[in-house]
């Protein structure tokens, strides 16, 4: 690698582009309007659809009445779960599970067959989650889609629902798949559970703390957006929707359709904003695909800030239930850990799951852990990874633990810190729960944000925000990306 003010000698090599900084070419383009997101896309002829979303959490649906929304002005078609099914149009082929050497392996109880809820374009059975689209419509214009959907008439059975993971757990919990009746699809233990539990029964102090990490939406500053077209002569379909992965979710609009991946495109310009939120199949991509070719016109979808909030991939929602065990000296001795992903009515993404799993310890020296990882069904928007796939919630486990230790054995957060870090020689480190650390030099690593940050000069500016009637407080954490 050379930097900007070194030359290499005579025979090294040298590279053009790492360790030199890239000038970007793309802001001019962006700060002008010139950019071309998905909404941006027009084509002749093109129409507008409209989705008709759940008002229920969990909900029979008894009958779709479309007969007064098809006779409106504009309306070209209206389309419900019956007639995907009429269409033989497949389930989104989500598959959730981690595949690379290096993820913790996830199960289903028992080690039986991973059920995952299948994700059809509109449900024709039950809405599990509100917000979920029951029907779309089809019309000349916006205005005129939304007239009609307005108008259709669903009778729904509204049946008990359930939205906290440990909820769903409880016997005589609702039910969202009767396939999985206690709604737990995944139960998974790691590390070595009887020496954990040898060392927790020797530990001179053991600290207990439960969380739960709330879930959260992406919002991206453009909301979901698609621009579908068939063409019947080649029969080959084109879709316009940003998405942080074309390949994949060509593959998957095949699957769905019942076609050859070669006669889907999928073309995403400029994504505003996805940090994981875009990166799975979305319903209403394969929906316009469809109603294009039944209609033999383009269709377009682009939903409003209200219907991402309710329907985009959400992220985060973990239980996390973690206890530390200290020798007298400070030393951490074990770990016990139990998390439960709440991936919603459908599994999209078990991987904040697995990434968690095998972070649980963080960046510490723990010689013995056991984790419990569970993931459950609940009635409410399918989760999936999301800025950095379930680091940050693990992370912020065991450094939260750390404080409160540091707290209840009068010991300086730092030095607590210091004492357990995992030392540069021990690399590569394989932790408690069976995955490996290749590098890293974290007691540096800590000195340095510490440095950066002026940690020394922290009481100083403490002083001078209570002058100014303002709160201020420290905050500290060593994190570990796999």
């Amino acid at each position: 690698m050379t930097t900007l003010d070194h030359k290499p000698p005579p025979g090294e090599v040298t590279f053009r582009s790492i360790g030199k900084p890239m000038v970007r070419n793309e802001d001019a383009r962006l700060t002008t309007g010139r950019g071309r997101f998905s909404d941006d896309f027009n084509v002749d002829g093109q129409v507008y659809a409209v989705m008709l979303r759940a008002p229920h959490p969990h909900a029979r649906i008894r009958r779709i009445d479309a007969g007064r929304a098809k006779i409106m002005p504009g309306v070209l078609g209206v389309f419900t779960g019956a007639d995907c099914l009429v269409d033989g149009l497949g389930a989104i082929p989500h598959d959730p599970l981690p595949k690379t050497r290096y993820d913790m392996k996830l199960h289903a109880p028992g080690s039986s067959e991973l059920f995952i809820g299948p994700h059809m374009l509109l449900p024709a059975d039950k809405a599990r989650h509100v917000g979920e689209a029951v029907a779309m419509v089809v019309a000349e214009t916006v205005p005129q889609a939304l007239d009609a959907a307005e108008a259709l008439d669903v009778d729904y059975e509204a049946l008990p629902g359930v939205y906290h993971s440990e909820d769903a757990m409880r016997r005589g919990a609702p039910v969202i798949w009767s396939e999985i009746p206690d709604n737990i699809l995944v139960d998974t233990f790691f590390g070595d559970q009887q020496a954990t539990e040898r060392a927790f029964a020797q530990a001179d102090h053991v600290v207990t703390m439960d969380f739960h990490v709330d879930r959260v939406t992406g919002v991206p500053l453009e909301p979901r957006s698609a621009l579908g077209e068939y063409d019947a002569g080649s029969g080959r379909y084109t879709l316009h929707a940003g998405s942080g992965g074309a390949v994949r979710q060509k593959r998957e609009l095949a699957a769905v359709l019942g076609v050859a991946p070669e006669r889907v495109r999928v073309l995403s310009y400029d994504v505003g904003g996805n940090f994981g939120t875009r990166n799975r199949l979305f319903v209403e991509f394969a929906l316009v695909l469809w109603a294009a070719r039944k209609l033999g016109r383009p269709v377009k979808f682009t939903s409003t800030r209200s219907e991402a909030f309710l329907s985009d991939y959400q992220g985060r929602d973990l239980v996390t239930k973690v206890e530390l065990a200290l020798a007298g000296d400070g030393r951490f001795t074990a770990m016990r850990a139990t998390n439960i992903s709440n991936v919603g009515a459908r599994c999209v993404s078990l991987s904040p799951l697995s990434k968690g799993a095998g972070l649980i310890v963080g960046s510490y020296a723990i010689p013995h852990a056991a984790l419990r990882a569970l993931a459950v069904f609940t009635n409410t928007m399918p989760t999936n990874p999301y800025r950095s796939s379930g680091r940050p919630e693990v992370t912020f486990a065991i450094e939260r633990l750390v404080d409160t230790a540091a707290e209840r054995l009068g010991i300086d957060r730092i030095e607590l810190r210091r004492k357990n870090l995992v030392r540069p020689e021990a690399m590569p480190y394989r932790n408690a729960v069976g995955m490996t650390y290749d590098s890293g030099r974290y007691e540096e690593n800590m000195d340095r944000a510490m440095e950066i940050a002026d940690w020394s000069g922290f009481e100083r500016r403490r002083r001078a925000a209570a002058k100014r009637g303002k709160l201020l407080g420290p905050g500290l954490a060593n994190y570990v990306q796999s």
